[in-house]
């Protein structure tokens, strides 16, 4: 037993913790993707930039079936999303998402914001629960707003709760839906900072951004998708010093263009 699984932990085909296999989905008549062919390892750090509709925040959004998908396949952790069902539940216990809006609870504390998903899932005693939420907090760097109510939080600092919060549930991946998009930019670094550190304990992360520093420091990956397709995929590197495609080559000049005149 001890040697089979000693040579499949050395081979690099392991099984994917997110696989997407020829994955189309339409909103109405519209197709918002179109063979999405994606693997992601566990602890990979994969992302995903691309114009304003081309599909990013769709794709990411149907890793814990907040979308749901009209043909392919999506298996998330070994279990297969678009069997529906029990399935669903499954993989959203496992899958941690922070999006654009902070989506706190107003009338709870940010503690209680933390600790209600844990008590309520997983099942947690309410000491048990305030024992993570205050580790996460603590991990976010914001302990000390614990007693405080979301309103009373700068844009940075609630984004940061709602990090925490998804960690709260121990998810395998977390996922990013433009995580920085709606702060004020002088609060943008400390949740890419607190990005950065999940990245560098090795948390599966999937992150749809157009922070493209993030992306050269911290992604395995880089996926760029245009009109619903991923176009291009490689390490930062080669992504921004060596870009394929011309569609890639365009996005990269107006974006670049636009964070150094920042």
């Amino acid at each position: 037993m001890t040697d089979t699984m000693q040579s499949h932990s050395n081979t690099p085909e392991a099984e994917p913790i997110i696989r997407m296999e020829a994955v189309d989905k339409w909103f109405g008549k519209f197709q918002v993707l179109t063979g999405i062919n994606l693997n992601v390892r566990a602890g990979e750090r994969i992302v995903v930039c691309g114009p304003s509709g081309s599909g990013k925040s769709t794709l990411i959004r149907c890793i814990n079936r907040l979308e749901t998908v009209q043909s392919g396949r999506i298996v998330v952790n070994g279990i297969d999303l678009t069997a529906g069902g029990k399935n669903v539940d499954s993989v959203r216990q496992e899958v941690g998402m922070v999006f654009q809006q902070f989506n706190l609870f107003p009338h709870l504390t940010v503690l209680q914001n933390c600790m209600l998903a844990p008590m309520r899932s997983r099942g947690l005693s309410r000491d048990e629960a305030e024992t993570i939420a205050m580790k996460y907090l603590t991990r976010v760097r914001i302990p000390e707003q614990a007693h405080k109510y979301p309103s009373q939080l700068s844009g940075g600092q609630q984004q940061r709760v709602a990090i925490a919060r998804a960690l709260c549930m121990t998810p395998k991946i977390m996922l990013f839906d433009e995580p920085t998009s709606a702060l004020d930019p002088e609060m943008v670094k400390e949740v890419l900072d607190t990005m950065v550190s999940l990245a560098e304990e090795g948390m599966t992360m999937l992150c749809v951004t157009h922070e493209m520093g993030f992306a050269r420091s911290v992604a395995d990956r880089v996926i760029f998708m245009a009109k619903g397709k991923i176009i291009e995929e490689a390490p930062p590197q080669q992504f921004f010093s060596n870009p394929q495609h011309e569609t890639t080559r365009n996005f990269l000049g107006q974006i670049l263009n636009s964070q150094h005149a920042h």
